[in-house]
């Protein structure tokens, strides 16, 4: 019986398998209007980053539920031909702060639970220092009502692996797909992302570790 419920367990890590983003990290700090490199590899399981495709790239804030777009990295890069993307932080999308994260939203892959949403990627989150913006209400109520699920990854990627540039200050619309949309500005953002919707790589690594306790069990 346990046997099983590992092996589904393992199965369902799978499908959540995603982007493995290795820059930035909790440690990382980046500061404004200097240059600062997003890095990922392929987390080795399914799917890979073929199938992820083309990304939209950006640094956001919010919580496991609710995302504000605050600056677009890349409005188009395909993850599987490249590891990398290097750009400018804009310093008045936010404060110095350590609420800040990255997120790949691809362009054609659906998310494997829900398709009316694309596949997203998380880093974890990060400070950004040399600030000189704000976050409004709207932005400052999503970071105040944290979920519990993480953002990003916790843990080093296992995989044996180790975005082109486009960035913008000004108010920008972006849609990753057709089902969802993000407005971003420097001190008005708005509201984003899927509600209810918890971090792909946050559910990889919290059924990782559900399988690992069953797996003790059966010792």
């Amino acid at each position: 019986m346990f046997s099983k419920a590992v092996i589904s367990l393992a199965l369902a890590a799978s499908a959540f398998a995603n982007v493995f983003i290795t820059s930035p990290v909790a440690s990382t700090t980046w500061t404004a209007g200097q240059q600062a490199t997003v890095t990922w590899q392929d987390d080795g399981m399914t799917p890979n980053l073929s199938s992820f495709g083309t990304a939209l790239v950006g640094i956001y804030t919010g919580n496991a539920n609710q995302q504000t777009l605050l600056q677009i990295i890349s409005s188009s890069v395909d993850v599987s031909t490249t590891s990398s993307v290097a750009f400018t932080p804009d310093g008045t999308i936010g404060p110095d702060s350590n609420e800040y994260f990255v997120r790949f939203t691809s362009i054609n892959l659906k998310d494997a639970t829900n398709s009316q949403f694309p596949a997203e990627a998380f880093s974890a989150k990060f400070s950004m220092t040399g600030m000189t913006g704000t976050f409004n209400s709207t932005v400052q109520a999503e970071i105040n009502g944290q979920s519990t699920a993480p953002i990003g990854a916790t843990s080093t990627s296992s995989a044996s692996g180790t975005m082109k540039t486009v960035s913008t200050t000004s108010p920008a619309t972006v849609s990753a797909s057709g089902s969802k949309t993000s407005t971003s500005t420097s001190a008005t953002a708005t509201k984003t992302g899927a509600a209810g919707k918890v971090g792909v790589t946050g559910l990889t690594c919290l059924i990782g570790a559900a399988a690992s306790l069953l797996g003790a069990m059966l010792l």
